[in-house]
């Protein structure tokens, strides 16, 4: 049975930080284990292959909810990558912070320490910009930052038919303002993929304090009273802690874990046989995450992406990419998009996704013919699920009720959101590329009920799930860690991940992920963020 300073349960994006941040101290013991396998897979390194780690399935585990009455009955089927890297390893590598506001929310609910201005070095400690720089922006941390190489004739008419409908265009996401349209900048570094596990765990793994499992699953943490002294794998293999455990296999694994340990709500664990080591009612509540729509419109020429990974033009895009890392296969194809207030409160509400190439989903098959598809995605839902054990077994599925578009308020936001992005398609510079708009169908948007209907019927997530470990102050019942993400009730266990976000931020979550390890590893070592 070995003994380490410090467990770390997930090799993913937040995984990744907290190995490397931890193991900088050549005296601390750092154990990383990691349910998938190496990032070793050639198609996750290059931007554009993206939809090829994901269409092999290998690498991500599709998480599928309860048929949920929001979807009219359908599935939420959720990707989470399952490789070191996690979602940094199988995303579309698109760089977003959030929402001044979104942080300054938590605070406002009692995270002390977790405002925007409280968060910014945080950010810029993580971060290498290779364009932007100042009070925004960090130089010299892990993860490139880059502005896309590759910039398709589609999208680029998307910013323009956006700015003639009135949206400015923005050029920094993650600056003073996130309100406009423009191009993405990604988690890319000299035209490949700049993964969580390429920014920080391959410096870590060059150190002797580190070690790395990979395709080995944690069944649960195990208890000497309330505090957490190590880990069992699904093999029966224990590792003991002798300082902390670390939580960061994400926002649906995490909360099965505790709960298969002894926390979250007590008088359902009981009646599972599990004995209750901390009754947390709030362990799998709060389940949020991003629907986006689609609005598609069918162009009059051949000019989408559509057939470029098939024959003698994939070989060339290949070859120039190998010769130049530059062209199509250097794109995270979901090159532009943008943030737009549709309620006009001040704060953008609607993000939007742009593909050039008309997309499919889980279980629709893409519409014939070139095209590009627009998401509108909400950004901050009402609707709240919840992850509950069905049994004390690790091996069988959780009960998951995802309770999407259960409020309200989140239909009519997608409503605005599917309006503006048809506004979009319908002006003079998309107008002029697309013969047609694809979905929705033309006239649903000029019925109120049958739009509805098809939000039901088509929104699907853009694989953001988070709150099931919230954070809160000491007197909030449902609140799982402290500001510190130490979890209530034991000693030794942090949460350090996508979970504990009380509210999800106002877009991508990856890099706020990140952000949330850094902040760990300096509560966690008491060594202050330069940033």
């Amino acid at each position: 049975m070995t003994t380490y300073d410090y467990i770390i349960v997930g090799g993913g994006s937040s995984g990744c930080v907290l190995a490397n941040r931890l193991s900088e101290n050549p005296a601390h013991k750092v154990l990383l284990i990691e349910s998938g396998r190496r990032d070793a897979d050639p198609w996750i390194h290059i931007p554009a292959t993206f939809f090829k780690v994901l269409g092999k399935g290998i690498d991500i585990h599709p998480y599928a909810s309860n048929p949920d009455k929001g979807l009219n009955g359908r599935p939420c089927i959720v990707p989470q990558g399952n490789v070191l890297g996690g979602g940094s390893s199988v995303n579309a590598m698109i760089y977003i912070r959030g929402h001044r506001n979104d942080y300054d929310t938590w605070s406002q609910m009692g995270c002390q320490g977790w405002s925007y201005d409280d968060l910014l070095p945080a950010f810029r400690s993580l971060e290498q910009n290779e364009r932007l720089n100042g009070h925004f922006h960090g130089k010299k941390g892990g993860l490139h930052v880059s502005d896309p190489r590759h910039r398709h004739p589609l999208s680029e008419a998307f910013v323009k038919a956006a700015t003639e409908i009135g949206i400015p265009q923005n050029d920094d996401f993650n600056g003073a303002d996130q309100a406009g349209v423009g191009f993405y900048q990604s988690t890319t570094h000299g035209g490949r993929r700049w993964s969580s596990a390429q920014a920080f765990l391959r410096e870590a793994e060059k150190r002797p304090n580190l070690t790395v499992l990979t395709e080995r699953k944690v069944a649960r943490l195990l208890f000497e009273g309330q505090r957490a002294v190590g880990v069992e794998l699904l093999d029966g293999t224990i590792f003991k802690a002798s300082r902390e455990i670390a939580l960061t296999a994400g926002a649906i694994a995490t909360p099965k874990i505790l709960q298969l340990s002894g926390i979250g709500d007590g008088a359902h664990l009981t009646s599972l046989g599990i004995q209750v080591v901390a009754d947390l009612p709030g362990v799998g509540a709060n389940y949020q995450d991003h629907l986006e729509v689609p609005v598609q419109g069918e162009t009059r020429e051949p000019i989408s992406i559509l057939g470029h990974d098939k024959g003698l033009r994939a070989a060339g895009h290949m070859l120039r990419y190998l010769t130049s890392r530059r062209g199509l296969l250097s794109s995270n194809v979901v090159e532009c998009g943008g943030f737009v207030d549709t309620a006009g409160t001040g704060q953008p509400d609607v993000q939007f996704h742009v593909l050039p190439v008309l997309i499919g989903f889980v279980d629709r098959e893409p519409e014939p013919g070139h095209g590009l598809s627009i998401g509108p995605c909400y950004l901050r839902p009402r609707s709240r699920g919840w992850i509950k054990l069905k049994s004390a077994d690790p091996r069988e599925q959780t009960d998951f009720n995802a309770n999407l578009l259960s409020d309200p308020a989140d239909i009519e936001t997608l409503v605005r959101g599917v309006e503006t992005a048809i506004r979009i398609l319908d002006a003079p510079a998309l107008a002029k590329l697309v013969k047609r708009r694809v979905l929705p169908k033309p006239g649903t948007e000029k019925d109120p009920e049958a739009l509805r209907d098809y939000i039901r019927q088509s929104a699907k997530t853009v694989f953001h799930p988070a709150g099931t470990a919230r954070m809160g102050r000491a007197d909030d019942r449902m609140a799982v860690v402290g500001p510190d993400l130490k979890v209530r009730g034991v000693e030794g266990l942090r949460v350090c991940d996508a979970s504990v976000m009380p509210t999800l931020v106002s877009g991508n979550t990856n890099a706020p992920t990140m952000m949330i390890a850094a902040k760990a590893a300096a509560f966690m070592t008491g060594k202050a963020i330069s940033g």
